[in-house]
């Protein structure tokens, strides 16, 4: 089986129980010292190239990838007894997919991402409501462009796991791994 598929049918499993979030995942990055750093972040996207989330490029993330690739994913559902893990590398998605994406999004969330200058020190909240007021402004009755430097990120998977939680910890592990062949699928001891 497909496990972009598999990962699809699970998310779309957990949507329907009604778990809160359920694209929510825990991104992990490190810059070029190593120094691991994760945080929860919302799938935006997924398609048979991988897993897409969007952001500042300047945040502590984005430095991180420009330095580093490689990421790892996380996906719980503990209401399911399941879930997922991945490792992969990230790329840019393309400036249209990004329009699109951000277009997408509603007129506060867009004059928030022009307003923050994410993971940059703040002095305080009103310093932060003062910026998103300027924008709204600047704004004020048109459309909300993409600003520069927010963009988006597609995971490239080479690995994915599975995880069923079974009685008496024995739980299931597959792993699926890319190959030149295409998806090569292991069990894992628990």
């Amino acid at each position: 089986m497909d496990p972009i598929a598999r990962f699809r049918r699970w998310l779309e499993e957990a949507t329907r129980a009604g778990i809160d979030e359920p694209g929510a995942m825990t991104l992990a990055t490190a810059g070029r010292a190593g120094r691991p750093s994760a945080r929860i972040v919302a799938l935006r996207g997924l398609d048979a190239r991988g897993f897409v989330f969007y952001s500042h490029e300047a945040s502590q993330k984005g430095r991180e990838l420009a330095q580093n690739p490689r990421v790892a994913l996380c996906w719980h559902w503990r209401e399911l007894g399941r879930q997922v893990r991945v490792e992969g590398r990230c790329v840019r998605v393309s400036a249209a997919e990004a329009d699109a994406y951000f277009a997408s999004r509603p007129r506060e969330a867009q004059l928030g991402a022009w307003a923050s200058r994410q993971s940059r020190p703040l002095a305080s909240r009103r310093e932060l409501l003062r910026q998103v007021a300027a924008v709204a402004l600047r704004f004020r009755g048109g459309d909300v462009p993409r600003p520069p430097g927010w963009s988006g990120w597609r995971v490239i998977p080479a690995r994915i796991e599975f995880w069923t939680a079974e009685p008496a910890r024995l739980h299931l592990r597959e792993l699926y791994r890319r190959s030149t062949r295409g998806w090569r699928r292991s069990l894992l001891q628990p």
